[in-house]
């Protein structure tokens, strides 16, 4: 998996040097750029030394303790016998133990314990690819707002060279003295709007761009050419879902169901052997008042039933949060139905509306045609015919406007079924 990124991701970056770049590309270079790519792998990490430190739990234990006492009475021998003096404990008494203890069943503690670090690390990993995945929305609003920009700043250039074609018409028209000052100046306010229009369009894209950049982590200059994606229809939204979120609500059950585990381990007896060594006054023999060396062995079993007094709310508890989960999926696959339902509304908007652009255009050509010939015959002024070429400009930008938001539709509804 990581050669196949590596290969990806030199690929893509040879393409950028050949300026160009697909919202593809993009995905995935902002995918190993973006700044919490680096907590996916502090995640394995958490998970690989919490796991480790689970296992100790087998291992053996050591420990070591003393005190120093002294109490208000001992134990004695309430008999007496002349001619002899039977011992007596002294008040202050001293002690200091170690133990080694192992471990052979704790009730299922540990591996309750591994499995909800497994649950949690998958929680976390999901989170994280629903986190990534929502990049992709935001690289759709930045790589098809270039994409427009583009077409209104090639528009645009058109635009300005009839113009100019225009003004020197109009020019030679006043040097004939078919046209005056007031139908140059219509003129050359139009150049004069169309050069801001385009001073405006290349800042914006500009900005753009930079945004781009700092999302994939490539620096794009404004020559780069973002490759338009082909108009196709989208994927059917009749389709399962393949988004993050699933495989995050799946691993958000696994964890619940986890703490059946922990619940009856905590019902469950432990057993383990240990060893103690000892030094102490007294020592084993309780009638000796010396410093004495020590050690016993033996089996150890702690059952706590305490824990069954809360085992069923326990129990209950579990089945709930699989509700709230459950209530979360259903709640996510409603909304995203309902975001499919108003984008295919869009994209059969936006195929009808374009159906007709294309004739729009022909005719709006056609009446500025007519109109520079009735210029030229000198029945309409030089108003009329900017008018006329505005219309014929907004057209076309339309146009774009529309095949654009046709694409950013098709990729959106792609999105949000991840087929």
């Amino acid at each position: 998996m990581k050669k196949t990124i590596l290969l990806l991701l030199i690929a893509c970056r040879g393409l950028l040097c050949y300026g160009q770049l697909t919202i593809e590309q993009c995905y995935e270079l902002a995918r190993e750029n973006y700044p919490v790519i680096a907590r996916y792998g502090l995640i394995n990490l958490s998970e690989d030394y919490d796991l480790s430190n689970a296992s100790k739990a087998y291992l053996p234990q050591f420990s070591l303790s003393g005190r120093a006492t002294y109490q208000t009475d001992v134990t004695s021998i309430p008999i007496s016998i002349e001619g002899y003096d039977l011992p007596s404990l002294s008040k202050d008494q001293y002690q200091i133990l170690a133990e080694v203890s192992q471990n052979i069943w704790d009730g299922g503690t540990t591996k309750a314990n591994k499995e909800a670090i497994r649950a949690q690390a998958d929680v976390d990993r999901s989170q994280f690819e629903v986190d990534m995945y929502a990049i992709r929305d935001r690289i759709n609003d930045l790589f098809f707002g270039i994409l427009l920009l583009d077409e209104q700043i090639r528009l645009t250039g058109l635009y300005i060279d009839d113009l100019e074609i225009s003004y020197q018409l109009v020019m030679s028209y006043m040097a004939n003295g078919v046209a005056n000052q007031a139908d140059v100046d219509a003129v050359r306010v139009e150049q004069l709007s169309a050069g801001q229009n385009m001073t405006e369009l290349q800042t914006n894209r500009h900005a753009y761009v930079k945004m781009l950049s700092a999302f994939i982590g490539y620096r794009l200059e404004d020559e780069t050419e973002l490759v338009k994606p082909p108009v196709a229809a989208p994927p059917y939204t009749g389709l399962a879902i393949y988004r993050p979120e699933m495989d995050l609500y799946d691993a958000m059950e696994r964890q619940v169901e986890t703490r059946r585990l922990a619940i009856r381990a905590a019902n469950m007896p432990q057993f383990g052997v240990f060893l103690q060594g000892g030094y102490g006054k007294p020592g084993l023999n309780m009638l000796s008042d010396k410093f004495k060396t020590y050690a016993l062995g033996g089996v150890r079993l702690s059952w706590n039933f305490g824990n069954y007094y809360t085992r069923k709310n326990n129990l209950l508890k579990i089945e709930s949060g699989l509700r709230e989960v459950d209530v979360q999926r259903q709640t996510f696959l409603f909304n995203n139905s309902l975001q499919q339902t108003q984008l295919e509304g869009q994209y059969r908007k936006y195929r009808e509306i374009m159906a007709d652009d294309d004739e729009i255009i022909r005719m709006r050509a056609n009446i500025v045609r007519a109109s520079r010939a009735k210029l030229e015959n000198g029945t309409i002024a030089v108003t009329d015919l900017m008018r006329d070429m505005i219309s014929e400009q907004n057209s076309r930008v339309n146009k774009a406007l529309h095949e654009i938001e046709l694409l950013q539709t098709i990729y959106s509804i792609k999105n949000l079924t991840n087929n």
